[in-house]
């Protein structure tokens, strides 16, 4: 047995331990952690601060600005495990219960999912949201960090090793750091350690781990999120909608790819849209008719494509049935929004755009588990099974059933004399 399945099997091991702490050692093992961050930000800082100084000019700049770990991200991840460890627990919830017959009583109970694998490049500040959440939920998590950020994963781990030491009642391995020389591809063969893959990252990452693994995978493989500008949207309020979505931080998941623009908007009203885009540093790539408007922009290439970066796709289309249809042909289901001052056409945006997270007036970035109020969150999932969407603590749980019975036999319930059922339901 190789030293990496030693570990994994140590972590399946140290899964069923967590069924049995409490929700107050949760609360204090969560507020603790929310303390240790915080009192350590400068030696996260300083750590985040070697691996930018060693992958400058060796990354895309996409991947070097998720690398980046500010004051702002860790105010963020301080005030979600607050947030966290005010939530009821949600483990050992009773969904519902029904009475299949006189002391013969089911349950639906949320339990853990048991071991959780993420898979994760850049991006260090992954690991105290996601431990957050894994602690919260009674999970194990195995994580494996991308060489990029190596410091700063240490420094965070160096921190979980300190809460370990506060909070002794944690189980060996709760939380566990692969620092193997193996490929990604080790990692996703151990299906019978690990319950659920996680992968944070880039479209090729989320890609690659979608086809090499038998682990159920929750994510996504790419980001292409649209916003519909319609001729009754008020363009006062859009502009910076618009913007937002595509500037504030352009290598995100939930930053606006393309801009689908309603025909019926004047050429000077078009024109103010794309400059304010184009003063805020975004290049422009546009359909037919948006070349027509201004001949600078260059061609779009392919409408599929994940930017990541300060450059924009820009359509003109005819009304938002077309928009609609070229959302739901070249989209990802991440996060599509229309902008609109009528109530009912937004009506028909929302049930007719099959995406994960559906918006009016508002900015793509907003697809986010800590503004959702989920704390935190894991991922987000363009799945249609167990969880989709910024993903909470609710994806990190899965149901088990309780049947409680009084020595009932099922040839009781079977053959021409047979028992009803009640299945009532409360």
């Amino acid at each position: 047995m190789s030293e990496l399945e030693k570990q994994l099997k140590s972590c399946k091991q140290s899964s069923r331990a967590m069924l049995r702490i409490t929700l107050d050692e949760k609360k204090r093992a969560l507020l603790t952690w929310k303390e240790i961050l915080d009192s350590n930000r400068q030696s996260l800082l300083n750590a985040n601060q070697k691996d930018l100084n060693e992958q400058k000019n060796k990354i895309s700049s996409a991947l070097y600005q998720r690398l980046e770990l500010t004051e702002s991200k860790i105010d963020s991840l301080v005030q979600g495990i607050q947030d966290l460890a005010d939530m009821p627990d949600i483990v050992g919830h009773v969904n519902f219960t029904t009475d299949l017959d006189e002391k013969l009583q089911l349950k639906q109970v949320t339990v853990p999912i048991g071991v959780i694998g993420v898979i994760f490049e850049s991006r260090p500040d992954v690991i105290p949201q996601i431990l957050s959440l894994i602690l919260k939920s009674s999970n194990v998590g195995i994580l494996k960090g991308g060489k990029e950020a190596y410091h700063s994963n240490a420094a965070f781990m160096k921190l979980v090793d300190e809460l370990n030491s506060k909070c002794p009642y944690l189980p060996d391995n709760w939380a566990t750091l692969v620092e193997s020389r193996d490929e990604i591809n080790s990692v996703l063969k151990y299906d019978q350690y690990i319950d659920l893959m996680i992968p944070r990252g880039s479209n090729e990452l989320v890609s690659h781990v979608m086809n090499n693994t038998k682990i159920p995978v929750l994510g996504h493989a790419d980001g292409i999120c649209h916003i519909y500008l319609d001729s009754t949207a008020d363009i006062e309020k859009s502009i910076p909608v618009i913007v937002d979505s595509k500037i504030q931080y352009p290598s995100a998941c939930n930053a606006l790819e393309t801009l689908l623009i309603h025909q019926d908007l004047s050429e000077k009203v078009i024109l103010r849209v794309l400059h304010s885009l184009i003063d805020a540093g975004v290049k422009i790539f546009g359909c037919d008719r948006t070349r027509k408007i201004d001949a600078s922009f260059d061609p779009v290439e392919n409408w599929s494509r994940e930017y990541g970066d300060l450059q924009l796709s820009v359509k003109i289309v005819e009304n938002m049935g077309d928009a609609v249809l070229h959302i739901n042909e070249f989209g990802s289901g991440h996060t599509d929004v229309i902008l609109t001052e009528s109530t009912p056409l937004a009506e028909e945006f929302f049930q007719v755009v099959d995406s994960s997270s559906v918006m009016q007036n508002s900015s793509t970035r907003f697809a986010d588990g800590f503004r959702y109020g989920f704390g935190a969150e894991v991922g987000i999932s363009t799945a249609k099974t167990h969880a989709r969407g910024p993903v909470g603590i609710e994806g990190l749980v899965i149901y088990k059933y309780q049947l409680i019975g009084n020595g009932q036999t099922v040839k009781d319930y079977t053959g021409p004399e047979a028992k009803p059922f009640l299945h009532n339901r409360h």
